[in-house]
C-alpha cells in the first residue's frame, strides 16, 4: 500500500490523465457513432481538426496567467490585464477573420492560414529566452507571440463555425427534397450537432491542462527541484526585495530541504525561476505539433465539407428588388435578436472565463495542491463537458418528444441561473470556513495556511456548475447563431458572437482586482453571483420576443 500510494503522490498528474483518457473514451465513441449515423459526413472531420487546435491552445491557457506570474514577477493584476487583452483578441479578431471569408466566400483557405499563423505564435512562445525580472524586450517578445496567436485564431475559429453551419444548411436542404417530416427531423439534428463538435474542442481541453505541468515536473525533477505553486512569486520577492509579512520566513521553510537553497539563497532563487519557467516553454512545443496535426486533418478533409461560393452567385441574380426588401426587413429583425443574446452572453463569458484568472488565483491561494497542480484542475471543466454532454441532449430531446420543447433562448436564461449557483457555492464555502483576503492569508505562517485550505472537491463542485451552464449556454449559442444569420453574413455572424465573447474575456481583467481587494474572499464570489443572477433575468424578460423571432426562421 505505501509503495502504491508513493507512486501516486510522485506521478498524480500522470494517473489523473490516464484515469481521465478511460473514462472519456466510450463516451468519445458514443459521440462518434451518433455523428456518423444521424448528421452530416463533415462534422466529424471539422471535429477534429478543431480539437487538435484547441488541444494546441488550451495547453497555453490552462498556464498562462499563472506563466506571465511566475517568469516575469508581475502581480496578480498584471497578468491579469495581459491575459484579459490576449483573450479579447482572441475572440473579436474572429470578426474580421469573419470578414475576410465572408468577402472571399473562402471560408478553408482562410482556416488553414488561421493555423499556420497560430503555429508560428506557438513557436515563438517555445523559445526558452529570460532577461531578469520585471518588464522587459522578452516580455514584450511574449505579448507580440499572443498577438500572432490571436490573429491565427480570428482567422479560425468563427469560420469553421461557420462551415459546421453551412453543413446544416445543406443537410436540411436534402432532407427538405423528401418532405416535410425529413426536413423537420433534420432541423432537430442542428442543436445536436454543435453539441457534438463542441464536445469535440473539450477532448483536447481534458488532457491539454496536463501537458505542461507533466513537462514542468519532470523539467525539475531532472534539476533536483520540486513543484511548489507559491514559490515562483517568493523568489521573485526575494531576488527583487519586495517580500513582505512573513514571506522570508515561509521562504525559508519551503526551501529548507534544498542545501543549494542554504548556501545561497539568492542564487538559488534565480536556478529555480529559469528551471521552472523553462519546463512551461518545453510545453509550448506541445502546441505547436497539435497545430501541425489540425492543419493535416482539415487538408486531408476539406473537399468533403461546403464549399458556399458557388451557391452565393446563383443566389444573388435570383433577388427581385421586392425580395431584396423583405430580406432586409428580415436580416435586421435576425441581427436585432442576435445583439440582444449577445449583449447577456457577454456576462456569462466575464464569469465563466475566470476559470483562468480568479479561478486559478483561489486554486493557487486556498487549495490544497501538494499532490495536483494548479493548472489541472482546468481540465475539469473540458472533462465534464464531456459525460455531461449526452444527459444535457437526452434531456432536451425527451421534452421534445414529449411536447415540451425548451427554446434556445431559454436554455441560456437557464444557463445564467447555474452559473450563478457556482458563485453562490464559493460564496457559501469562503464564508462558512472564514477565509479573508487573499493577501491577509498569504501572509500568514505557511503551516497555519495549509491547515486552512480546502479540499480539491470545492474546484470539482465549482466546475461542475460551471459546466452544465456552459452546456446551456455556448454550443447552443452557436446553434441560435447558425439560425438567424443570414447566408451572406454567416461568417461575420459567427464574429459577433465571439465578440460578445471577446468583451466578456475583457472584463474578466476586473476578477482579479475583485479576488484581491474584497476584505473578506466571500465577497468577491457574491457579486459574481449577482451579475449572472441580473444576466438571467434579463434574459427571461426578452423571452417571448426571441422566441418569436427565432420561431420565424424554422
Amino acid at each position: 500500500m505505501d509503495f502504491i500510494t508513493n507512486l501516486w503522490n510522485a506521478n498524480t498528474p500522470l494517473f489523473m490523465l490516464v484515469a481521465g483518457l478511460i473514462v472519456v473514451i466510450p463516451f468519445i465513441i458514443f459521440y462518434v457513432r451518433k455523428a456518423l449515423k444521424e448528421h452530416p459526413k463533415g462534422l466529424i472531420p471539422a471535429a477534429l481538426s478543431n480539437m487538435g487546435e484547441r488541444f494546441g491552445y488550451y495547453i497555453m491557457n490552462a498556464v498562462l496567467t499563472l506563466f506571465i506570474c511566475s517568469k516575469f514577477g508581475v502581480p496578480d493584476g498584471t497578468a491579469a490585464i495581459m491575459f484579459a487583452v490576449f483573450y479579447f483578441l482572441i475572440y473579436v479578431l474572429s470578426l474580421p477573420g469573419g470578414i475576410i471569408a465572408d468577402r472571399t466566400q473562402n471560408y478553408k483557405r482562410t482556416i488553414i492560414w488561421g493555423i499556420i499563423v497560430m503555429a508560428i505564435g506557438y513557436a515563438i512562445l517555445a523559445i526558452p529566452v529570460f532577461s531578469g525580472h520585471g518588464f522587459s524586450w522578452v516580455m514584450v517578445l511574449t505579448m507580440v507571440a499572443l498577438v500572432i496567436i490571436a490573429c491565427g485564431n480570428g482567422l479560425f475559429k468563427g469560420n469553421l463555425q461557420a462551415v459546421v453551419g453551412q453543413m446544416y444548411d445543406d443537410f436540411e436542404a436534402e432532407a427538405a427534397k423528401q418532405g416535410p417530416e425529413a426536413l423537420a427531423k433534420a432541423k432537430e439534428k442542428r442543436d445536436s450537432g454543435f453539441q457534438i463538435f463542441y464536445v469535440f474542442i473539450n477532448i483536447g481541453g481534458v488532457i491539454a491542462p496536463f501537458i505542461a505541468p507533466i513537462i514542468r515536473n519532470w523539467w525539475l525533477k531532472a534539476h533536483d527541484m520540486v513543484y511548489n505553486a507559491q514559490l515562483p512569486k517568493l523568489c521573485h520577492g526575494y531576488v527583487t526585495n519586495s517580500m513582505q509579512g512573513n514571506d522570508l520566513d515561509n521562504l525559508t521553510t519551503i526551501t529548507s530541504r534544498f542545501p543549494e537553497a542554504t548556501n545561497d539563497l539568492s542564487a538559488f532563487c534565480d536556478n529555480y525561476l529559469t528551471v521552472y519557467n523553462t519546463g512551461v516553454h518545453f510545453a509550448f512545443i506541445a502546441s505547436v505539433l497539435a497545430m501541425l496535426i489540425s492543419l493535416t486533418i482539415f487538408l486531408c478533409t476539406k473537399k468533403g465539407m461546403p464549399n458556399p461560393s458557388k451557391k452565393s452567385k446563383a443566389e444573388a441574380v435570383s433577388y427581385t428588388p421586392e425580395e431584396k426588401a423583405a430580406m432586409a426587413k428580415e436580416i435586421k429583425q435576425r441581427m436585432a435578436g442576435l445583439y440582444a443574446v449577445l449583449g447577456v452572453c457577454v456576462f456569462f463569458w466575464f464569469s465563466f472565463h475566470q476559470n483562468a484568472e480568479s479561478l486559478s488565483f483561489f486554486a493557487r491561494d486556498f487549495v490544497n495542491s501538494s499532490a495536483i497542480p494548479v493548472e489541472i484542475w482546468q481540465c475539469i471543466n473540458p472533462f465534464f463537458v464531456i459525460i455531461l454532454t449526452p444527459i444535457i441532449m437526452w434531456l432536451f430531446a425527451t421534452l421534445a418528444r414529449k411536447g415540451k420543447e425548451v427554446s434556445t433562448p431559454k436554455k441560456i436564461a437557464f444557463g445564467m441561473g447555474i452559473a450563478a449557483c457556482a458563485y453562490i457555492f464559493l460564496m457559501v464555502l469562503c464564508a462558512n470556513i472564514g477565509y479573508p483576503s487573499p493577501k491577509e492569508f498569504l501572509g500568514m505562517p505557511v503551516e497555519a495556511a495549509e491547515g486552512m485550505k480546502v479540499g480539491p472537491w470545492a474546484m470539482i463542485v465549482t466546475y461542475f456548475f460551471l459546466t452544465v451552464a456552459e452546456l446551456f449556454i455556448s454550443p447552443l449559442g452557436l446553434s441560435f447563431v447558425s439560425k438567424i444569420a443570414p447566408k451572406h453574413l454567416q461568417g461575420i455572424c459567427q464574429g459577433l458572437w465571439l465578440g460578445a465573447t471577446a468583451i466578456g474575456n475583457l472584463l474578466i481583467l476586473l476578477g482579479p482586482y475583485l479576488y484581491n481587494g474584497m476584505p473578506k474572499l466571500w465577497m468577491c464570489w457574491l457579486i459574481f453571483a449577482v451579475i449572472c443572477v441580473i444576466a438571467m433575468t434579463v434574459m427571461f424578460g426578452m423571452l417571448k420576443w426571441l422566441e418569436k423571432i427565432t420561431a420565424q426562421q424554422q
